[in-house]
């Protein structure tokens, strides 16, 4: 039975930077993450990747200041990474203007403007743009893997090793492997993302209130501009990227749907979600109603304040969890992993 100081099940933006941070805090110890797929592959290949430096909370901007600061100086040590600066705008009823300014943290700076980043929607009427520093996107699944592998000679990964049971202890936590092999770490992070719910671990995060939630991004069929930018309808929690890479635009919008199971939400687009995704469109940018051509359809996990959850389990001392992104999961991702960080180094 192998022994290992720190295990963290789930390699997604959020476990591999959680790696990361510990393997920079504590150099001498062991570190291994746990993939049932290959890392990245889970819901940071499906997410949009983008940082709108804002946060409804006081929390929640200070984490996306962390997360801002870091992602920057990720930017300067590695220009290569898949993290592309982008103009954005957010676009609100002119009488929402203190909210603009207090929600938005202070790099992002906003200014008010008359025109709009890009060429395929028009400023709503009754409503007032402002020009939002700081924003960019990212491939999150090329910045997972890209990750991983400068963290490889440090951190051992296992990809396509299920964890099948987790056992905790006062002395340890021991893993049943789908493989057939036994791990036994003295500390254990869970991140599984939308997969709270998995029977190897679903005894201990029960009591988290954590719930899933679909999440569907059309793919606008719009050829994009080299200078777009993105436009964020602050009114109606959405927005649209224009994908550079792809060629194409994203436009994002808050679906209703809770309680879908991961294994089975991605399968594709429903007669519900065209219904809802049309609406939001036609209310928000209605130049590109008719040009819906696919989705990505996915789900992510909520926490019960509509916030990260970072948290130590009851009941399991040396088990943390570590998610709970809220749609949230690549903006906040190293601000999660810093607070994680700290549980595990508490002692």
């Amino acid at each position: 039975m192998a022994r290992v100081h720190v295990a963290i099940v789930g390699a997604g933006i959020i476990g591999c930077l959680i790696a990361r941070e510990m393997a920079a805090r504590r150099p001498e110890a062991s570190i291994v993450v746990l993939e049932r797929d290959q890392t990245g592959c889970g819901a940071s290949r499906r997410s949009a990747g983008t940082h709108i430096p804002r946060g409804a909370t006081e929390r929640f901007r200070r984490m996306t200041e962390y997360s801002h600061e870091y992602y920057a100086g990720l930017q300067r040590a590695r220009p290569a990474l898949p993290i592309r600066a982008l103009p954005m705008a957010v676009v609100a009823d002119a009488a929402h203007e203190r909210t603009i300014l207090e929600r938005y943290v202070p790099a992002a700076a906003p200014l008010r403007t008359d025109t709009l980043p890009c060429r395929v929607t028009d400023l709503p009427e009754r409503c007032a743009a402002w020009r939002i520093s700081g924003g960019h996107y990212a491939d999150v699944h090329g910045l997972t893997r890209a990750l991983a592998a400068q963290l490889r000679p440090r951190v051992a990964f296992r990809e396509g090793v299920e964890v099948v049971a987790v056992d905790p202890s006062p002395t340890g936590v021991t893993l049943r492997l789908g493989t057939g092999e036994t791990l036994t770490a003295d500390r254990l992070v869970l991140a599984p993302g939308p997969w709270t719910g998995h029977p190897a671990w679903a005894a201990l995060t029960r009591e988290l209130d954590v719930r899933v939630k679909k999440i569907v991004a059309l793919h606008l069929d719009e050829p994009t501009a080299p200078d777009d930018g993105a436009v964020v309808f602050q009114d109606h929690d959405a927005f649209l990227l224009p994908l550079h890479a792809e060629g194409h635009w994203l436009y994002s919008y808050v679906c209703p749907q809770w309680d879908v199971d991961p294994d089975t939400v991605g399968r594709g687009l429903a007669p519900s979600d065209l219904v809802e995704a049309a609406e939001s469109l036609r209310a928000c940018a209605p130049r590109l109603a008719g040009r819906v051509g696919s989705a990505r359809v996915f789900c992510d996990a909520y926490g019960p304040q509509g916030e990260p959850l970072i948290t130590g389990v009851a009941g399991a001392e040396r088990v943390v969890y570590a998610g709970a992104g809220s749609g949230f999961g690549y903006r906040l991702a190293p601000a999660i992993a810093g607070e994680a960080a700290d549980l595990l180094c508490q002692d």
